[in-house]
């Protein structure tokens, strides 16, 4: 038998143990989740012990910042490490059956960056950028392996008609239409009787299948490099929970006011709006300590790295939901929707035992863009495409580093808003369609965060130097795109002008 040549031996040794070093990746997305709804960030009522435990064998981020307001816009800036000022999708929007904008043919993506360095690539969840007939589609994006929903639409419902297995639409056992996400109360009927709720909950809970898929997943790939993407529902409303789950929260609120709208179009009645609430967010946090137990049976949890975040802030109070009763802004300003600090700062924590040190801390500005340079550092390789964040690497491994740019938002709905993160200071424009109607020009807004997280003190009377820097870096982080014009800063349509400024 011919013997290869040592030098060659040497190469293919090390390629090999390169291959092996790599991490394998899980990014764990919640959904509409509140700064303050964790225990590791104040959390009380919630019980999270799960994510808690991350935060404390991790690394927390005290200042990282989802990718938008609200739910397409912010996974886009996710998946194509792009600033909501250039990233192709900016807005929620359906674009037919309830599907949203797609991301474009050919674009450089997170998934498609993991692929070509060699992972194994599945998501479960929900997707939101692009059904499986459009340009978004899930699978030339760069997934390898899929159970879920393609519109964030359907997955207002807990309990759907059907989940993608890959490419094949699966029927779950919820009837051929599948539990509704909205629904009014029956007219005349009881509030206080549970028999007159059993209609909004169904028998095939969908978080089920995507965490029995997530594990099976990790299982058929450990002898190789992958990256898992579980982008859970919850606790987006409607709140929907299969009983077993809801135990935990049996009796422990007030629930003296069912939420019981007439309105069809409002989400589904509930009759413990605040124990279903907590309960999902802690079944939340089951699937996340699932995930941990299926890394540590594969023996791969060492060195794979878990981010936990959420894909914007708390949901306003519909549907059932009351963050001021659950702190889930944890006292800063702002839910979904708003590019104020409630709306788009997320609880944050990473954990990585081969080279994090458990329980640290970081107030490095951070965001959605970075983790694709940062993930493409790890796996060693460059991505194909530009990309406005910055790999968060030495702030893993407990090295020094500082934001080289700023981190920019801008936002083209609930009044049009745009903020930048610089240092200490934060500026931010809100109402700008409203200002532009009335006077014709937008002003800005200015906070130093390092002594106001909440926003209360508004200094750019005082600092107007600082104003003008931060106002021309704004400027300089965008592209304008006409799809998703801003108002103040790009021509609106006149027709779509005139319709907003009547609201």
């Amino acid at each position: 038998m011919r013997r290869l040549p040592t030098f060659l031996l040497l190469v293919l040794t090390a390629l090999a143990t390169a291959a092996e070093s790599r991490p394998n990746i899980v990014f764990i997305l919640a959904d509409d989740l509140g700064y303050g709804e964790v225990g590791f960030n104040g959390q009380k009522k919630i019980l999270t012990p799960n994510v808690d435990r991350l935060a404390r064998e991790g690394l927390v981020l005290n200042r990282h910042y989802c990718g938008n307001a609200v739910c397409a816009p912010s996974r886009a800036v996710l998946m194509t490490g792009l600033n909501p000022g250039q990233a192709p999708v900016r807005d929620n929007a359906d674009v037919g059956l309830g599907e949203q904008i797609p991301l474009p043919a050919g674009i450089m993506t997170l998934p498609n960056t993991l692929k070509m360095a060699g992972y194994k690539t599945g998501a479960f969840g929900k997707w939101g950028l692009g059904g499986m007939d459009s340009t978004g589609n899930i699978f030339q994006q760069g997934f390898d392996h899929f159970i879920g929903l393609t519109s964030q639409w359907q997955a207002h419902s807990h309990y759907p008609a059907a989940l993608w297995v890959d490419d094949k639409l699966t029927p779950l056992n919820n009837g051929p239409q599948g539990v509704p996400g909205h629904g009014g109360f029956p007219a005349g009927a009881d509030v206080n009787d549970p028999a007159n709720y059993a209609a909004f909950v169904g028998q095939d809970f969908a978080p089920d299948h995507f965490i029995r898929g997530a594990e099976a997943f990790i299982a058929a790939n450990a002898k190789q490099p992958f990256f898992l993407y579980f982008a859970s529902p919850l606790p987006h409303v409607s709140l929907q929970l299969p009983a077993e789950d809801l135990k935990v929260y049996a009796g422990k609120f007030p629930e003296d006011k069912p939420f019981a709208p007439a309105a069809k179009g409002s989400y589904v009645p509930n009759r413990t709006p605040y124990a279903t609430y907590a309960a999902m967010i802690t079944r939340l946090d089951k699937d996340v300590g699932r995930i941990l137990a299926a890394l540590e049976k594969a023996g791969v949890a060492d060195n794979t790295i878990i981010v936990f975040t959420g894909d914007n802030g708390a949901t306003h109070d519909v549907g059932g939901v009351d963050t001021k009763f659950f702190a889930s802004a944890g006292g800063l300003r702002g839910l979904k929707g708003s590019l104020h600090e409630g709306g788009v700062r997320e609880p944050t924590v990473v954990r990585w035992p081969a080279a994090i040190k458990p329980g640290r801390r970081s107030d490095l500005t951070s965001g959605f863009e970075d983790w694709l340079l940062t993930f493409a550092d790890l796996a060693g390789i460059k991505p194909s495409g530009p990309t406005t964040g910055e790999s968060l690497v030495p702030t893993l491994k407990g090295e020094p580093q500082t934001r080289v740019h700023p981190l920019y938002r801008e936002f083209p709905g609930y009044g049009h808003q745009q903020a930048i993160w610089d240092g200490k200071w934060k500026a931010i424009r809100t109402e700008m369609l409203k200002q532009v109607n009335q006077t014709g020009k937008v002003t800005t807004q200015l906070y130093d965060l390092d002594a106001d997280p909440a926003e209360s003190n508004d200094l750019a009377a005082k600092f107007p130097e600082v104003v003008k820097e931060l106002e021309a870096k704004m400027a300089a982080a965008r592209r304008p795109n006409p799809k998703f014009p801003v108002a103040g800063l790009d021509p609106l349509p006149e027709a779509k002008a005139k319709k907003k400024a009547a609201k």
